[in-house]
């Protein structure tokens, strides 16, 4: 039996993915006067490799993609797990 059908009875639980553009470390000053409009500055654009994850495990990465001015991404890679 394959993993995919060992598993088949999983496939519709609903799981959240994240994922992470970037990471910015700020003083709790900057975080406190941040208003509405403000931009954060990630060190991250379109085309370079993001991390995908669920449940906080990283599952694969992906690169960030602009497709009709939103950001989307393409999935490039998937972690196999032993």
């Amino acid at each position: 039996m394959t993993a995919h059908e060992q598993t088949a009875h999983y496939a519709d639980v609903p799981i959240d993915l994240e994922v992470e553009l970037g990471r910015k470390v700020m003083t709790l000053e900057s975080i406190l006067s941040l208003q509405p409009g403000n931009v954060i500055k990630i060190p991250r654009s379109a085309g370079e490799n993001i991390d995908i994850l669920a449940g906080g495990h990283l599952l694969g990465s992906g690169e960030i993609v602009i497709i009709e001015e939103r950001f989307g991404v393409r999935i490039t890679d998937f972690k196999e797990e032993a």
